[in-house]
């Protein structure tokens, strides 16, 4: 897990197999705290949520984290573990045990997570240390498991301590859910070396203590400092959540000549506490509950913004500010601080994935309100993107059939009401786009799986031929002739053989003299009524003779073949087909399904399934075929497993898939 902007890397953190060589450091303070926390570390392996292209899209990734108590609940980063469907945790002795999201918060990019074993066991527990007290050149470790590997130790010293994102590199971090990161967090640089798979796991001094959670690398290393990790762990294992006060303003280093001390107010909601208190941009916030505040330079802005966020939600606060060089007390109320934006979700039944608006959202959006459901993306040639007008990104669903549309839990409601048991049905939307209320008919629901016509059967001789090139012609002493060599006999019966060369049918020359002339044999045969016979010319040992050769019937085509589409997994298969006999690697096989489709992201395409895979099995119970195969997997959906296991004809080889599905 790792984005890489303007040079900057932002690595899922963990450290490199053997001790570096820079930075001193006592030999036996690193063992007595790799001792320590080592025990501690582990490595987290994650099916992580993604939504593009109409799709909720699955993919594997892996980060690092720390057990912080006896019982079992780990630090690690939001950007790791914060949107998942499924984790699992890897201790140092290679035991792999699942755990659950206890809760999330992007804002400071952390997530705690609660190790579940089958049965309950205590577990070596990490010790939290300072980071208000670290100094530039002190040693430190950086443990994690980089690249997926298994858990390793870098070390260096201590770089920086008020590290913040260079203004040139922007929002270098980029956005986690919609928060800037670096709105409330003060960098540790560092120069452990960390890679992709660091991210979550603990920044140690040589006591043994956890003083920071690595985070990012950009030339130097940096982790979010233990002060504010331990803070955001504590209220999740106690709230689940982080709950945040809101004033409404936003804040920046004061600008140009503008005399201090104060932090210069950018910004402020409208219908906010701080509009309701007629604070206004332009002032100068300079005390936060009789707390003085500055702000000259960006490195102090994360204390000022920490400072706001904590003041006690509902709870009448002071701040002092200064404008037009008098100072102003403003009496605040603050509310909660909403999150910055919503969880998406797939709309299978609309092609679309969509989420509610959170009140951020909407200010940005310029609505008056959250209500709705606004559309994210859509899947290609879905219901939503084929609707007469199309539904577009960034639209906002508000009504259904002339009721309003609230909630994405509303839209599935009245989804469900407007089909009533069918499996398509036309239906009104109202949504928005900007500042116009616009409607457009939509056909929601799943399509049926579209079974390919049935080809009328033809006459067929069981033959593979390659065409008499003038070139081969001379080379077989045909020079002047044309026609076609048998290259293979497909029926054990037949008396044709391979090497004859077929130049007359009835009579009639077989005209075909360039290699995409193929078809001109079996063209001619078509015209025939299936079950006659024709007498073939043929030249064989060389000589020429005349072979009576009774016509069959032509095979179905792989894409006649019956088929079936599997909506949770997201995959389709088909029958196996007398042409797939053509594949050397695979022989005659007798039973199976042929793999068509495996959709990215989804669960079959995460357990390694592949386009052309024959599944033999599913849990150990054959496939005979498309129908016995469906059965196999609508018993599946009903008991909904941990794992299935398919068993399929991969080449010339067999193997064993394990497909996890989460069931949400």
């Amino acid at each position: 897990m790792c984005v890489v902007k303007s040079h900057i890397l932002v690595a899922v953190l963990a450290l490199g197999g053997v001790l570096s060589a820079q930075a001193p450091a006592d030999r036996d303070g690193v063992d007595r705290a790799i001792a320590a926390v080592y025990p501690s570390l582990v490595r987290i392996s994650v099916v992580s949520l993604n939504w593009s292209g109409g799709r909720e899209v699955r993919r594997e990734a892996s980060g690092s984290g720390t057990i912080v108590s006896a019982d079992g609940y780990v630090v690690t980063n939001h950007h790791v573990a914060g949107r998942v469907d499924r984790i699992t945790c890897t201790l140092p002795n290679d035991e792999e045990i699942p755990a659950e999201l206890v809760g999330t918060d992007a804002l400071s990019d952390i997530a705690v997570l609660k190790l579940k074993p089958p049965k309950p066991r205590t577990f070596p527990a990490a010790k939290w240390g300072t980071s208000a007290t670290l100094r530039r050149g002190q040693p430190v470790l950086a443990l994690g498991s980089p690249l997926a590997l298994s858990q390793s130790v870098t070390r260096g010293i201590v770089s920086n301590t008020d590290m913040v994102m260079p203004q040139q590199f922007g929002n270098a971090l980029g956005s986690l859910d919609g928060e800037d990161v670096g709105t409330i967090v003060k960098w540790i640089g560092h120069d452990a070396a960390i890679y992709p798979g660091n991210s979550g796991g603990p920044l140690v001094n040589l006591a043994g203590e956890i003083v920071g959670v690595n985070e990012i690398s950009f030339g130097l290393s940096g982790a979010i400092p233990a002060d504010l990790a331990k803070y955001v762990y504590e209220a999740i294992r106690r709230d689940g959540r982080v709950r945040r006060s809101w004033t409404g303003i936003e804040v920046q280093p004061r600008v140009g000549t503008m005399p201090g001390p104060g932090v210069l107010i950018s910004w402020v909601a409208g219908r906010s506490p701080a509009a309701e208190s007629g604070l206004a941009a332009g002032d100068l916030l300079v005390s936060i509950n009789g707390t003085a505040v500055d702000a000259r330079f960006p490195e102090q802005l994360p204390a000022v913004n920490q400072l706001l966020f904590s003041l006690p939600i509902g709870q009448p606060a002071k701040l002092g500010v200064t404008r037009g060089g008098k100072g102003i007390t403003a009496a605040i109320t603050p509310g909660e601080r909403p999150e910055a934006e919503s969880m998406p979700a797939e709309l299978r039944l609309w092609g679309l994935v969509g989420a509610n608006l959170s009140a951020s959202e909407a200010r940005e959006l310029g609505r008056a309100s959250s209500d709705g459901v606004r559309v994210l993306s859509l899947r290609p040639g879905g219901p939503s993107e084929q609707a007469k007008p199309p539904l577009l990104r960034e639209d906002v669903i508000v009504e259904l059939n002339g009721e309003p549309v609230r909630s994405l839990a509303e839209l599935n409601t009245r989804t469900e009401a407007a089909l009533a048991g069918k499996p398509r049905a036309s239906v009104l939307v109202g949504f928005d786009r900007g500042l116009e209320r616009r409607l457009t008919v939509v056909d929601v629901g799943l399509l049926a799986f579209t079974e390919a016509g049935v080809e009328a059967r033809k006459a067929w001789v069981p033959v593979s031929v390659q065409v008499l090139t003038p070139t081969l012609a001379d080379r077989l002493h045909l020079g002047g002739k044309t026609g076609v060599r048998v290259t293979r006999v497909l029926d054990p019966a037949s008396p044709l053989k391979v090497g004859d060369v077929i130049l007359a049918i009835d009579g009639e020359p077989v005209r075909a003299t360039a290699p995409n002339d193929e078809d001109v044999f079996a063209a001619a045969i078509r015209r025939y009524r299936i079950g006659s016979t024709v007498a073939l010319t043929v030249h064989r040992a060389g000589a020429e003779t005349t072979v009576q050769v009774p016509l069959g019937t032509s095979p179905r085509l792989a894409r006649e073949m019956s088929k079936y589409a599997d909506k949770d997994f997201e995959f389709s298969v088909r029958d196996l087909a007398e042409t797939d006999a053509d594949d050397p690697k695979l022989g005659r096989l007798d039973r199976g399904v042929v793999v068509e489709s495996v959709s990215a992201g989804g669960w079959a395409a995460l357990a390694r399934l592949a386009i052309d895979d024959v599944i033999l099995e599913v849990d150990g119970r054959t496939v005979a075929d498309v129908s016995d195969f469906q059965a196999r997997m609508t018993d599946v959906a009903a008991k909904k497993p941990d794992e299935v296991v398919l068993f399929v004809r991969r080449g010339i080889r067999t193997l064993y898939l394990e497909v996890r599905p989460s069931w949400r």
